[in-house]
């Protein structure tokens, strides 16, 4: 029975009697809404409340997710988020209220943008926000928007980007979608930029470089002012991809380090689960110069009212339906404030101690890629490990059957058989201690058994598929009715 879908289950007739009509409703569908926009049947199964609960609960039991077990997804911040967060943006003055609502009946709603994107400034050096993007990658869209119409206005002719080899895949991909020529600067011996290679890129027809700092690889670009030097010398703009900002937090910020714009993905940093495709949202902050460039509306602040600004001398526009995902924002804003100035230099250190930790004790075991101190994440290579008949593929798949999630495999593509590892800053050592263990015998029983590894997992409710078959050919329809 619980291999059916929820349309498959029930009875005609069935009720379940505990659903009510919301008290908020003071009038029926029809006197609201114009009636060709109501269906009089759905075509939704007839179900008792049991086995609602039953089928969902089942459901999620096959999932895996940070409720359950340890989630150390590098690059990602797979982090655990209060509850609490949640219960407060659930809080009937916040779901009810509607974008469409006159400014003065939702000064509070506008109040706490306002106050998150003062906190927000203070943290990053930023001069102004924009909450619309509904992601990270969306936020880096503005953000090269704001880069590309600037230089226009400027009559600024650039034609190129650069990004590291080590980057993110969203900044190439933004670069290319804001029209511009991507170019590649190498990552030297360290696994840092190289900067003879960038002085020979840097030219007048750069309009920017995207950075995430720490990079990809979890190193901190400690060349990072003389980076910011050469491009500024040649009137490009730093993009700072806010992806690894949690060990910065309250130790240094991106306008020290001379970025113009960031975004931030509050889905990696501040308290927004992560993970079913939203919603997010992808904060994007800029240095006074380009203020005049944000999407349009901001909330300003005019003789104690908030209120909706839409004239934004040189706007890109507008990128998205409303103001943002409010929601989302409601939960930033809490996290920020229960953990305070001194709560966020905790969370910088303990997710840099993490990780070092994890380095520390692995590292006779698995091969560290860039073997110095690294900040939120570590990237290992089972070089070692492929040589004797099992990949990164193989180990990820492994971790599995211990209840560990795989950390991200094969990413950055400039290091062989890796294995990127974000404990974050919210697990214990117990947890850690337990990820060590496991990833030593792993590695033991490479010599021991290594078919069993290669077969992993065994314990999962599916085993190993075919990736690309499922990615080419995906059977998202199964006919139940023919098993017996």
């Amino acid at each position: 029975m619980d291999k059916k879908l929820i349309f498959q289950k029930g009875s005609a007739g069935r009720k379940n009697n505990y659903i009510r009509k919301p008290f908020f409703y003071l009038q029926e569908p029809h006197q609201i809404i114009p009636k060709e926009f109501l269906r009089e049947e759905l075509s939704l199964p007839s179900l008792g409340e049991l086995e609602v609960v039953r089928h969902y609960t089942n459901l999620a039991r096959l999932n895996f997710s940070l409720d359950t077990n340890f989630y150390p997804l590098g690059s990602c911040t797979m982090k655990y988020n209060p509850k609490v967060n949640e219960e407060l943006a659930n809080l009937e003055g916040f779901t009810q209220l509607h974008p469409y609502q006159k400014e003065e009946d939702i000064q509070g709603a506008l109040g706490l943008i306002y106050n998150l994107e003062k906190i927000l400034c203070q943290i990053t050096g930023m001069s102004k926000f924009t909450f619309q993007a509904s992601s990270g990658a969306q936020g880096e869209l503005i953000g090269m928007a704001i880069i590309r119409k600037y230089h226009d206005i400027k009559g600024n002719r650039r034609r190129k980007v650069i990004v590291p080899d080590s980057s993110h895949g969203t900044n190439p991909a933004t670069a290319s979608l804001c029209g511009y020529e991507v170019v590649v600067v190498d990552s030297n011996k360290e696994g840092l930029v190289d900067i003879d290679k960038l002085y020979k890129l840097a030219d007048k027809d750069v309009a920017a470089i995207m950075l995430t700092n720490p990079n990809t690889l979890g190193l901190f670009e400690e060349n990072i002012l003389e980076i910011s030097d050469i491009i500024h010398k040649q009137g490009g703009f730093l993009y700072y991809d806010g992806a690894n900002f949690n060990p910065l937090l309250g130790i240094t910020n991106p306008a020290l380090m001379g970025f113009d714009v960031i975004h931030l993905n509050f889905h990696k940093t501040f308290s927004t689960p992560h993970g079913c495709g939203g919603p997010g949202a992808g904060a994007v902050g800029v240095v006074p110069a380009l203020a005049d460039f944000l999407p349009v509306p901001v909330v300003e602040k005019k003789r104690n009212k908030f209120y909706f600004n839409y004239k934004i001398k040189l706007t890109i526009g507008r990128v998205r339906s409303f103001y943002g995902n409010f929601a989302v924002l409601i939960k930033a804003y809490v996290y920020l404030l229960m953990l305070g100035k001194e709560g966020l230099l905790r969370v910088a250190q303990n997710s840099v101690i993490n990780a070092n930790y994890i380095k520390e004790k692995l590292k006779d075991c698995y091969k560290v890629a860039y073997n110095k101190r690294c900040m939120h994440e570590i990237v290992f290579s089972c070089d070692k490990q492929k040589e004797k008949g099992v990949t990164a593929l193989d180990i990820a798949k492994r971790l599995l059957d211990y209840q560990i999630h795989p950390p991200t495999m094969y990413f950055p593509l400039t290091v062989k058989e890796a294995l990127m590892v974000e404990p974050t800053e919210t697990e214990n050592k117990e947890t850690l201690d337990y990820f060590v263990k496991t990833m030593m015998k792993i590695d033991k029983d490479i010599n021991q058994d290594p078919i069993r590894i290669k077969n992993s997992p065994h314990t999962t409710p599916v085993r190993r598929v075919d990736e690309v078959s499922a990615a080419r050919s995906p059977n998202l329809r199964y006919d139940y009715t023919n098993e017996t």
